[in-house]
């Protein structure tokens, strides 16, 4: 039984998100709607209490019982068989974020519901270690944050990515890092100590060096300054750091790439990349609704483009085309992410090593079984 297609409802701007809505989930015959006059009840307390009201509330966290932690992809589209994802769901809230529909799967929405009902994996350096430590491994590169990212805001708390990498430097196996935060600055004894046995490569994303359109669109992530300068710090580390121009947007900040390549090779980035924007399932009505309330002159033009590289539609899902769109207009994006790589150096750059396993050797298996977790208690809802 199919659900129609209603009109997305939106709350207005909400503070700290990157989206005002929380549309049904596209595998729920029932949705519950909020009333009318029940929000502006609620938006009317909120105001005599000098508050702004916040319709996603505060961020819960729900414990993620999983009991394996190594992801295995087929995809012919992304470059790594391995990944590890500590949360489920992410708090900085990237409007465009092509992972909002896994939070479906959950019997929640992709919008408000992804940026703020976050699961958290508290097992998963205990997991990594059984699995490291296993006579079926083969050591292997493992990229951590292949869907959500690794470094988002409660991190700083919970640490549960630091142990991963204590787990992965002691076993020396490569590991690749995909964020926005700066807090990787956090792990750089760790990310040093692997570096010197050639088995780490971290990736800084930056979509825009423009602050406000950072903040509008990617609401509790790392300043653009402070991922240039996470870029400097591993660098000066000694360890190879690279910038993902991801996503770009076109007619929003493709203008953008030359000066994004600029700063980040004199930040010290070693190599360069970029994706174009994805919007599957869910998110290409969440960025439309975005675009067209936040920058209403440039909406038109943004998304005649995405259609164009997505022959006619905001989002193709054909493999090999997925990653890099087609069409005019991503030939005209190649050509101008090469001309800016090559003008910003990245040519006559290269990385001080190449991952390797040579140096890899079997942690032992952890002391306590899964399940017996630190005092966390209230930090979480049960769920």
């Amino acid at each position: 039984m199919a659900r129609q297609a209603k009109e997305l409802k939106t709350f207005g701007n909400v503070r700290g998100r990157g989206t005002a809505s929380n549309p049904a989930n596209r595998f729920e015959l029932v949705e519950i709607e909020l009333d009318g006059d029940w929000v502006d009840d609620e938006v009317r307390d909120a105001a005599e209490a000098g508050e702004a009201w916040n319709p996603a509330g505060r961020t819960r966290f729900f414990r993620d019982h999983t009991r394996g932690i190594i992801a295995r992809n087929q995809s012919p589209d992304v470059g790594f068989e391995t990944s590890i994802n500590p949360y489920r769901g992410c708090e900085h809230g990237c409007v465009y974020c092509f992972a909002r529909p896994t939070h479906e799967y959950l019997g929640l929405s992709a919008g408000l519901d992804f940026e703020s009902r976050i699961f958290v994996k508290m097992d998963a350096p205990e997991l990594l270690r059984r699995e490291l430590s296993g006579r079926k491994w083969q050591p292997q590169i493992i990229v951590i944050s292949g869907v959500t990212d690794c470094y988002q805001p409660v991190e700083r708390r919970l640490r549960i990515t630091r142990g991963c990498l204590e787990v992965l430097a002691e076993a020396r196996n490569p590991v690749g890092i995909i964020t926005k935060n700066h807090l990787v600055t956090r792990d750089v004894d760790l990310l040093a100590k692997l570096a010197s046995h050639h088995a780490v490569k971290v990736h800084i994303s930056v979509t825009t060096l423009d602050r406000e359109l950072q903040r509008t669109m990617e609401p509790r992530t790392s300043t653009p300054e402070r991922r240039l300068e996470a870029i400097r710090t591993l660098s000066d580390a000694g360890i190879d750091v690279g910038v993902m121009v991801a996503p770009v947007i076109p007619g929003l900040t493709d203008h953008e790439m030359p000066r994004i390549l600029e700063a980040a090779a004199a930040a010290g980035a070693v190599s360069a990349g970029y994706v174009p924007l994805r919007l599957p399932h869910g998110v290409k009505d969440l960025f439309a609704d975005w675009i067209q309330r936040v920058y209403p002159d440039r909406a038109t033009r943004v998304l005649n483009r995405v259609r164009e590289m997505r022959g006619g539609d905001l989002y193709d899902s054909t493999w090999h085309r997925r990653m890099s769109g087609a069409g005019v207009y991503a030939e005209h994006l190649d050509t101008l992410f090469e001309a800016s790589r090559r003008k910003a150096g990245f040519d006559g750059r290269r990385a001080r090593y190449e991952l390797s396993t040579a140096s890899f050797r079997a942690p032992p298996p952890p002391p306590l079984a899964p399940g017996k977790l630190p005092a966390q208690l209230g930090l979480f809802d049960q769920g």
